[in-house]
């Protein structure tokens, strides 16, 4: 099989050229997207997290700020810092750098953001819209997928479609995604760790995205011949970064494939990038 590997780099870069434009054309009138990230604590993974996020935005010309709040942060406390961000005016994405310290519920604290300015995708309302096929913004590793499917002129259209992980951040949300053109759908199948002989399912998609967060759980033998394979997996195998993919198998039956490192992670940067300008007022 001639695999092509799939270059997130490079989809990213691409993407990243379209969003100077029309940062441009926002700040033309009189509008500068800014987004605010909260750090509590001094986790050092995080702290690199919001560095890139800052070079990032700083490439496109999105406003950046980091607001680090000390370790002993309350719940009570963090909630009303998001509220105060929630009511600033020159504040239009917000997202909160997880993890957070033990004493402080993360999820409940990204459910106070605004939808407005929920830069993730991830409030309930969002996620609802997203149902309803009326969402600006979603999940970013979600759309990181489907502009990649995109960008590789794979068609939807009657393929079988294997979805491994049904996280709220990835498999629930890239189903809807996957659903939203009643004539361009394909046939979406959900699966997880738990279920029950994993590889008949993956044996017959023609599509196949996994995010399971589960090193080595996707086999050669498991693939169709020919699929497209889109890992998400992130994961830290003996000082080094792999996916849930068996790449080395994967490639020598996968059309297509996303390495790990350099495949659906630079993508997912950027599509937080774009929510960020999708959060700015419709009109802007």
């Amino acid at each position: 099989m001639d695999t092509k590997l799939i270059d997130g780099n490079e989809i990213a870069s691409t993407i990243k050229k379209k969003l100077v434009s029309d940062i441009k054309n926002i700040k033309a009138k009189g509008m500068t997207p800014h987004l605010e990230a909260v750090l509590v604590g001094d986790n050092a993974g995080a702290k690199i997290y919001a560095k890139n996020q800052e070079k990032s935005c700083g490439e496109l010309g999105i406003s950046y700020k980091l607001d680090e709040l000390p370790e002993s942060t309350s719940q009570k406390e963090l909630e009303e810092f998001i509220q105060k961000l929630n009511e600033n005016p020159q504040v239009t994405g917000i997202i909160l750098q997880m993890p957070v310290p033990s004493g402080i519920n993360g999820r409940e604290v990204q459910m106070k953001i605004s939808p407005s300015k929920d830069v993730e995708g991830i409030h309930p309302l969002n996620i609802g819209k997203l149902l309803y096929g009326k969402n600006r913004i979603a999940p970013c590793t979600a759309l990181a997928v489907m502009e990649i499917l995109k960008s590789m002129n794979v068609r939807l259209k009657g393929k079988e479609v294997v979805i491994v992980g049904h996280s709220e951040i990835v498999g629930k949300p890239l189903m809807l995604l996957l659903l939203q053109s009643p004539l361009e759908s394909p046939t979406p199948t959900i699966c997880h760790i738990a279920t029950k002989d994993l590889s008949f399912h993956t044996k017959r998609a023609d599509i196949l995205i996994v995010a399971a967060g589960r090193a080595g759980l996707v086999k050669g033998d498991m693939i169709k011949e020919g699929a497209v394979v889109i890992d998400v997996g992130i994961n830290r195998v003996d000082k080094k970064i792999v996916g849930d993919v068996v790449f080395d198998e994967a490639v020598k039956k996968a059309s297509l494939i996303t390495p790990v490192p350099g495949g659906v992670g630079p993508v997912t940067t950027v599509m937080l990038l774009k929510n960020t300008i999708s959060c700015l007022p419709a009109d802007s």
